[in-house]
């Protein structure tokens, strides 16, 4: 499996869509697991991670967040899925009004990257406010930092399958390597009920990487036992 590669960190990126333009964008939803699971099942989602964001207290942990909140951030091609339709999918996802529970750790939250992001957010933004039937509260702010949880939250459901994970362990020797992976992402959001195995397999085949790869995850799908 490894023949031809310097690094796993190689390998993996060979079985990555590539994009000409890729966008970050950082939510909070409530608990950060269900909402990666949820954006790593999207087509145009090219890698995602869990961590901290929106408040000023230093290196937050998951048992120490000071006033950062959980949030999930998701690198994306915009030529396969648009900033709008993102947000949609961001706010249709949970209530963004519910408060203050636990501080700021489950808040929604949302920070952009650029006045693009921004307009985006201000236009759906109403859209949305006029399905809900009231104003949003969302805590929208521009990107300031992001900290990454640790590795034991990434891909949360996707590790609830160890039996899964050691068949998966020719592409991903260690857990870690996961993160940034797009088929690890996939397979995240399959496990939570998000999609269809033959979506799945449609989607991979029309992936823009190298034959013989698309080959090597298709098979991976046709044979992995669940």
């Amino acid at each position: 499996m490894f023949q031809g590669y310097q690094t796993v960190e190689d390998m993996i990126g060979k079985f990555n869509p590539k994009a000409e333009t890729v966008e970050t964008t950082t939510f909070g939803m409530g608990c950060f697991w269900g909402p990666e699971a949820m954006f790593g099942s999207l087509p145009g989602v090219l890698r995602t991670r869990v961590g901290f964001a929106g408040g000023t207290s230093p290196n937050p942990t998951y048992r120490h967040m000071g006033d950062h909140t959980e949030t999930v951030e998701i690198d994306y091609d915009p030529a396969v899925i648009s900033y709008e339709e993102i947000l949609r999918e961001f706010w249709l996802n949970h209530y963004p009004n519910r408060g203050n529970y636990k501080g700021r750790q489950y808040i929604s939250l949302l920070r952009y990257r650029g006045d693009g992001q921004k307009e985006a957010i201000d236009g759906v933004k109403s859209e949305m406010a006029e399905k809900l039937g009231e104003p949003i509260e969302t805590d929208i702010a521009a990107f300031e930092n992001f900290t990454p949880a640790d590795e034991r939250h990434q891909k949360y459901y996707l590790k609830r399958y160890p039996n899964t994970l050691a068949q998966l362990q020719d592409l991903y020797p260690k857990p870690e390597h996961m993160i940034d992976s797009t088929f690890a992402a996939r397979l995240n959001g399959f496990v939570k009920g998000y999609g269809k195995l033959q979506g799945l397999k449609s989607e991979i085949a029309s992936w823009n990487i190298d034959e013989e790869n698309k080959e090597i995850l298709l098979n991976k799908l046709e044979t992995i036992k669940w």
